[in-house]
């Protein structure tokens, strides 16, 4: 594994990073050519591997399949053949059974060159990640990336068995600029990067609960704190009796913070001592700060 930055690293040097050396096995990848088929009709460059990528390795000697989103082609946005190598992926994780999926996030979700093939593909990851974990396999979000997980994706990553972020990972369902632009800058302002980090960064979301870890931005950390998951066997022996226990912690946390409009708001009402300081504080030291901090949910 790597100590290397997560935020800084592409799909390709995440995925090396976390795994055993040399266990990686791609599928689907570049010189398959399979790309979009509709963005060269809309003079749009393409990728050979449609930015993402997804194979099969070992993590610390655990079977794991795994896909990272590659940011830096339109945003990690979700066409057609990005969703297929995805929802393939899962699918495949039922019928070959490994200890664990990882999906690496990084996108501002349906890519919208491709519209409804977008969004029909986001409706069937997240029926593939159900259907996973239906099948007693966890799927584990790892998002610490620079496009986070927004849009469809941030569905996604909800839907999944568990979430590990960094501080600079982000997570929401309607990015800053969208809200701003439908809402106006006085119901949210995307300029304001200490709001926005506030309100979708890795520590407001470890602090409301979305985040189960809240690790630094290293490849390893994450690695580490997946298989601190995977030993604990996350998934649920009784999925119905889980989604009912997450509906009343949902139903708890909107009755505490429904009417907050900044997660300064919400950190106060947990009892947290200077939560002003809390951005400024490195992970050990907010995990330190935050640890006795009253939940509605407990």
């Amino acid at each position: 594994m790597s100590d290397h930055s997560f935020y800084e690293a592409d799909a390709r040097e995440r995925i090396h990073g976390l795994l055993d050396k040399g266990s990686f096995t791609e599928f689907v990848g570049p010189a398959r050519r399979i790309i979009s088929p509709h963005l060269a009709q809309l003079d749009q460059p393409g990728a050979f591997d449609d930015g993402i990528v997804v194979g099969a390795g070992r993590l610390k000697g655990r079977d794991v399949l795994i896909a990272a989103q590659q940011g830096q082609f339109m945003g990690g946005g979700v066409g057609e053949v990005h969703g297929a190598k995805l929802t393939g992926l899962l699918e495949r994780a039922v019928a070959v059974r490994p200890d664990a999926v990882l999906l690496l996030l990084d996108s501002g979700g349906v890519r919208l060159h491709e519209a409804n093939a977008g969004l029909i593909a986001i409706s069937e990851i997240m029926r593939a990640v159900l259907a996973t974990r239906a099948a007693g396999i966890p799927v584990y979000a790892l998002i610490g990336s620079g496009n986070g997980a927004f849009g469809g994706m941030g569905i996604v990553a909800r839907c999944c068995t568990a979430v590990v972020m960094s501080e600079e990972g982000r997570l929401s369902l309607s990015g800053p600029e969208v809200i701003e632009t439908v809402r106006g800058v006085e119901e949210f302002d995307a300029r304001d990067r200490a709001l926005v980090g506030r309100v979708t960064g890795g520590k407001h979301r470890y602090l409301i609960g979305d985040a189960v870890q809240l690790v630094p931005d290293r490849i390893e950390a994450f690695g580490d704190a997946a298989m601190s998951l995977l030993a604990a066997n996350t998934e649920a022996d009784d999925p119905l009796q889980a989604i009912e226990q997450e509906h009343a912690w949902l139903a708890a946390r909107i009755n505490a913070y429904g009417n907050c409009r900044d997660g300064l708001e919400v950190w106060r009402l947990q009892g947290i001592a200077d939560p002003e300081h809390l951005p400024l504080l490195e992970t050990a030291d907010f995990l330190e700060a935050v640890k006795d901090r009253s939940l509605p949910w407990t």
